[in-house]
């Protein structure tokens, strides 16, 4: 009975661990759509950007073109430039939406605009330690689980190997005479039924042995199973710690590229409008600028998804 209990108590814990990866999965996918709009929002406003400039420069090259200075494919190629951007901000706009939605459907909510933040004013922890101990896996609800499958089987095992055992039900009976002194049971009798329930074990020996040894089994196959969880939680923390600090070490690269690619740009530009660059190198630096912004924002973005991975690899635990 006591088996019995124990095994119904951590069946019990194996269905608050459902609920708790339920719970931080919700977590984890709101935090997701959340940034995935933030970032959004920055591409767009780069975009927006990239597109004003592209704008400037066609109107610069037609008053060159105008003097003769460039040819009609020039300011047809700065026109060109400049389409392809502003071609790509609906799609950016679309995909704002399309979150929004999704996020707002998520929520239980009708679909609108989500209030929020910008990109750049996220605070994420400056460290995040790699000697994570392992006892922190526990609170991963499928570890949590796994564990409690293996206490299962453990007192299953328990359960069959106590159904060796005779069940004697002790009663009350002060003796087998009435109240007149006339006897009523026959104590022959009872000590064949006491008899009975000591030898009927051994006569079910071979159906108590096999389900002994498929217990036996079971508890190996969930000790198994339970080694298996707690490692693949171990590769997924490590992953989301090396995802995280991976895009933290590319973030000062992408700073000093797109500073070093501004002042490019920049001086192109000038050098269009009072030297000798062609509106192809301008094109080339403009272009070049634009993919360096998205490439960091792509980075910053998948930066915040290694915590939150992280987050969801601890089971919604502590960093």
């Amino acid at each position: 009975l006591l088996n019995s209990k124990r095994n119904a108590q951590v069946t019990l814990k194996q269905t608050k661990a459902y609920r708790q990866a339920v719970q931080t999965q919700v977590i984890s996918n709101i935090a997701n759509m959340y940034y995935t709009l933030l970032m959004l929002d920055r591409q767009l406003e780069i975009t927006q950007a990239t597109a004003e400039v592209l704008k400037r420069n066609t109107e610069t090259v037609q008053a060159l073109s105008e003097r003769s200075t460039y040819t009609s494919a020039a300011l047809a190629q700065s026109k060109a430039a400049y389409a392809q951007v502003v071609a790509s901000i609906p799609d950016i706009e679309q995909s704002i939406r399309e979150t929004e939605n999704a996020l707002s459907t998520f929520l239980g909510e009708a679909p609108h605009a989500i209030k929020r933040g910008v990109l750049e004013a996220q605070v994420l922890p400056t460290e995040l330690s790699a000697g994570i101990p392992l006892q922190l896996l526990s609170n991963r609800p499928d570890v949590k689980a796994a564990e409690m499958s293996l206490a299962s089987c453990y007192y299953n095992t328990n359960s069959a190997r106590a159904a060796f055992y005779p069940s004697i039900m002790l009663s009350g009976s002060a003796g087998w005479t009435n109240s007149a002194g006339n006897m009523i049971i026959n104590p022959g009798k009872f000590l064949a039924s006491a008899v009975a329930s000591l030898t009927q074990p051994l006569f079910n020996k071979g159906a108590n042995i096999a389900q002994l040894k498929i217990a036996k089994a079971q508890q190996e196959e969930a000790r198994l199973s339970f080694e298996q969880t707690l490692l693949n939680a171990g590769v997924e923390v490590n992953e989301a710690l090396v995802q995280y600090q991976t895009a933290r070490d590319k973030a000062a690269f992408y700073d000093r590229q797109v500073t070093s690619l501004q002042t490019v740009a920049k001086s192109t530009s000038l050098l269009m409008k009072h030297g000798d660059t062609t509106y192809l190198e301008v094109l080339t630096a403009q272009q070049t600028l634009l993919n360096a912004k998205l490439s960091k924002v792509a980075n910053r973005f998948t930066e915040i998804q290694g915590v939150i991975t992280l987050y969801q690899a601890l089971g919604g635990g502590r960093m």
